[in-house]
């Protein structure tokens, strides 16, 4: 909303019509609508949002991750996201998640979880991640568990960490989905520069997506979004194997 306006949130308990939300099963679902009073989009722009690096803005102020990531987060956990957008009209997004029937069960707080999860000895982990917010808080979790981490925005920086850094990296962790360079073909240009290295990928989009990146079985793998304990782990797990990356 350039010249500002109103953002609305809204949250309610519903049962989607079958027939009207396609791929949503019957059932009690809760809706999370956001809408603007923006400038809208119009539908060539619109049959295109939730595709990967699609963006409409310049170059060098968006990937065009966000919404796919989105996207993948909402399938992935049962649901779907519909929007409704007109030039000069504004844009709603409306998500659906499947809604409990059961009650909430007691959760143990993350820190107490943390404490309880592996740690490092401080090996060095290169994090690529492109999306900020993300990288910062799996930097954070890796650090206080104990880990050098060493950070990358994409696989350009990534290359170029490679080949300035003259210590031991230990584990590669990387996002799949980056754009000029991705996850596969990044971890591919490493093994040949650190052979031996081991590689954790991570991304949230949904399996199919991944699978056509080449992340196939046998490969380390961690969906996104994914709560401290199971970075932790897997990270713990993937160092402790005696398996490596073949590119």
């Amino acid at each position: 909303m350039p010249g500002g306006g109103t953002l609305t949130i809204r949250t309610a308990n519903v049962m989607p019509d079958e027939g009207a939300e396609q791929n949503l099963a019957g059932g009690r679902y809760v809706e999370l609508a956001v809408a603007d009073t923006g400038i809208g989009m119009d539908s060539a722009v619109k049959d295109h949002i939730f595709e990967p690096f699609f963006t409409t803005k310049e170059f060098g102020k968006g990937t065009g991750l966000g919404l796919s990531s989105v996207l993948g987060i909402v399938e992935q956990s049962g649901g779907a996201i519909r929007c409704e957008s007109e030039v000069g009209e504004g844009t709603t997004f409306r998500i659906f998640l499947p809604a409990m029937a059961e009650g909430l069960e007691t959760i143990e707080p993350a820190r107490t979880i943390l404490a309880m999860a592996p740690k490092g000895s401080s090996e060095v982990i290169l994090l690529v991640e492109d999306e900020d917010m993300v990288r910062t808080l799996a930097r954070t979790i890796l650090v206080t568990s104990g880990y050098v981490v060493l950070e990358a925005h994409d696989g350009g920086e990534a290359l170029a960490m490679f080949e300035s850094h003259e210590g031991v990296i230990d584990l590669l962790l990387t996002d799949v989905m980056m754009p000029v360079i991705g996850g596969r073909d990044l971890a591919e240009r490493a093994a040949i520069k650190r052979p031996g290295m081991k590689v954790l990928f991570m991304s949230g989009h949904t399996p199919d997506v991944v699978l056509r990146e080449g992340i196939g079985s046998g490969i380390a793998f961690l969906p996104k979004p994914f709560r401290a304990a199971d970075l932790v782990h897997k990270v713990r797990e993937v160092l402790d194997s005696p398996a490596r990356f073949e590119a």
